[in-house]
């Protein structure tokens, strides 16, 4: 199976400011989660960015990089214009690596890529793990997915999914079994096809209400397969804290 790995990468961040171009271990940011895709089995890996310092950096350390308009609204709408340059068909396989996850296991972008060819009705493909703690089940900062007997998704949400009315009747004090909750990893895979035509869609109100774009894919009807990962990814990177973590992690 062929596929096309982009991380969509920008300067702008209001918590870590140049996040991309942040030192690790001696090179930028988005130059080891390039690394780290390019262990996939990614027929190709570049970064879109609207950054030229980033197309520079990435160049110097013989990573392929795509300069984009500066006026996308969202990653997507990054990777779709990316699509478009590249020339890519409409049934070709795109996974979209965040450019702030230097920890990324390679068999995971490899097992969010293979999703589409297994589980022919969907559109997308995505990622989650078991969620194993209660404040982790409580965080709106982490989403959570249920799926369907098929592994497709049934909705993402950042509330407590799935609500066990009786046993939360006294409040959150363990975890629901069956189904176990899972965290939703922000790894997805689409078709070139798709892709170009996910930006030209309408907002959905749930996805405005939730902060959460892939519901809008589930708002018009498409389907996402989720793999479920046995472990959880390595720590992102979203403050600065969380890269004095990675660096360590690193070291």
């Amino acid at each position: 199976m062929s596929f096309t790995v982009l991380i969509p990468a920008r300067l702008a961040s209001t918590r870590l400011p140049n996040k991309p171009l942040a030192d690790i271990a001696g090179q930028p940011m988005v130059v080891r989660v390039a690394e780290r895709a390019e262990q996939s089995g990614a027929a190709q890996v570049l970064v879109a960015t609207d950054a030229p310092e980033i197309a520079a950096a990435c160049a110097d350390h013989g990573v392929r990089a795509l300069l984009t308009r500066a006026d996308h609204p969202s990653g997507s709408d990054r990777l779709a214009e990316a699509c478009e340059q590249l020339g890519l068909k409409g049934d070709d396989i795109v996974v979209n690596v965040q450019g702030d996850e230097p920890l990324i296991d390679p068999a995971l972008i490899d097992a969010v890529a293979g999703l589409l060819s297994k589980r022919s009705p969907a559109q997308m493909g995505t990622a989650a793990h078991a969620i194993e703690s209660i404040e982790e089940f409580t965080n709106p900062n982490v989403v959570k997915v249920i799926t369907d007997a098929q592994g497709l998704a049934l909705t993402f949400s950042r509330a407590p999914l799935p609500w066990w009315r009786d046993g939360f009747a006294g409040g959150i004090t363990q975890l629901p079994t069956a189904p176990a909750p899972l965290r939703h990893i922000g790894l997805y895979s689409y078709r070139a096809a798709f892709l170009r035509a996910f930006p030209r869609m309408a907002p959905a109100p749930l996805e405005q209400c939730e902060a959460l774009e892939q519901l809008r894919a589930l708002w018009h009807g498409h389907r996402i397969a989720v793999h479920i990962a046995s472990a959880a990814p390595g720590p992102g990177v979203d403050t600065p804290e969380d890269l004095e973590r990675v660096r360590r992690l690193w070291a």
